[in-house]
This record gives structure tokens, C-alpha cells and sequence, in this order.
């Protein structure tokens, strides 16, 4: 039952837990570099795992078992992943830096 659902939603799932991942990583820098915050910064971190890399991943599998081949969304999960482990770390460290600024507290800014 459950199976047939988030094979049915796929897509959705796919996007909301993208659309999330994305909030989470601005809120991480928000935590790091205007709140200066460890304990926020960790915990978006954990989020970020939790709703970006970990289930593509196993959206990723599922797919794949219950259609026994790589399909269109197996791919995209397969493109996603390996842009997050290649080119995305680059998109990251300009993000980061983008962030530093945009979010420095007014003081520290000289």
C-alpha cells in the first residue's frame, strides 16, 4: 500500500523534499553566518541530509526495484546525486561565500 503510493507520488516527493533541501541550505548559512550559531548550523546540516541526499537515495532504489530498470526518474536521481557529488560542491562553495556576505551582521561588516 504504502509502496504503491510513493511510487504514485514519486515526482512530488522528489520536488517537495528538493524544495525543502533548498530552504534547509540557506537556513544552515543563515544559522552559520547571521545567528553564528553551532547548534542550528548541526541541526540543518542533519536536516539537510535527512530531506536532500537521503531520499533520493532510496526513492532512488525503490524505483528501481519495483519498475526492474533504470527509467527516467532512476536517471534523474542518478544526475542529481553525481552533480551533488561533483559540480555541486563547487555551486556550494559560491553559495557559501554569496552567503557570508549577504548574511554578516552589520557589525562585522567593517
Amino acid at each position: 500500500m504504502i509502496l504503491n503510493t510513493i511510487m504514485e507520488y514519486k515526482w512530488i516527493i522528489l520536488f517537495a523534499m528538493e524544495v525543502v533541501a533548498w530552504f534547509v541550505t540557506i537556513f544552515m548559512f543563515y544559522a552559520r553566518y547571521r545567528m553564528q550559531s553551532t547548534r542550528w548550523f548541526k541541526f540543518s546540516t542533519v536536516v539537510f541530509a535527512l530531506t536532500g541526499v537521503i531520499p533520493q537515495v532510496i526513492l532512488g532504489v525503490i524505483n528501481f526495484f519495483v519498475v526492474k530498470e533504470v527509467d527516467a526518474f532512476t536517471s534523474v536521481i542518478i544526475v542529481l546525486l553525481v552533480y551533488g557529488f561533483t559540480l555541486g560542491k563547487k555551486q556550494v562553495k559560491k553559495l557559501d561565500a554569496w552567503a557570508q556576505i549577504k548574511f554578516a551582521r552589520k557589525s562585522d561588516v567593517s
